[in-house]
């Protein structure tokens, strides 16, 4: 069974990550996602659950009105051809639904599936925001913790200049 938002949050306190979840309506789109969050403070960031021709997965995190160029990014991560991942698979190995995806997601790869890649810039911002496993609310919280956090989580993530 997936870990809960409940559970993600209860795993940030263990792990001393101090993190600010604020519930709103679902949002499905980065358009949605900037009408409904009003002025909520930091840089908000897109997820994108990518495999390669290879079979392998990317989880690949990005400010939001980064254009992503699959093409140009698979040289960039050392990927073959890449294309979006399929919604059952997002669902078996990160525990997600599209519009949901997230880098808390990777609370539910144990089985370290997933190669994750952070956009660069967005690592050098003071706050980040993500979706807490639900797309009816967003986490808030201090890059450094979310590299924490994905580490704790066994995955050591590409740091790129997207």
């Amino acid at each position: 069974m997936p870990a809960t938002m409940d559970d993600l949050l209860h795993r940030l306190d263990d792990l001393g990550i101090k993190a600010a979840t604020q519930r709103h309506a679902a949002v499905f789109t980065v358009e949605e996602a900037k009408a409904e969050r009003g002025d909520l403070a930091g840089g908000h960031c897109k997820c994108l659950f990518l495999k390669d021709k290879k079979g392998a997965l990317w989880l690949v995190v990005a400010l939001e009105d980064r254009k992503m160029d699959l093409k140009a990014l698979r040289h960039q991560i050392g990927a073959a051809a890449l294309s979006f991942g399929r919604p059952e698979r997002l669902l078996e190995v990160l525990g997600v639904t599209p519009g949901s995806v997230t880098p808390f997601a990777l609370i539910n790869d144990g089985a370290r599936l997933v190669n994750v890649v952070l956009d660069r810039e967005m690592m050098e911002l003071d706050l980040v925001n993500y979706h807490p496993l639900t797309n009816q609310a967003t986490t808030t919280l201090s890059p450094g913790d979310l590299l924490a956090f994905i580490e704790a989580c066994g995955h050591q993530p590409q740091m790129v200049a997207l």
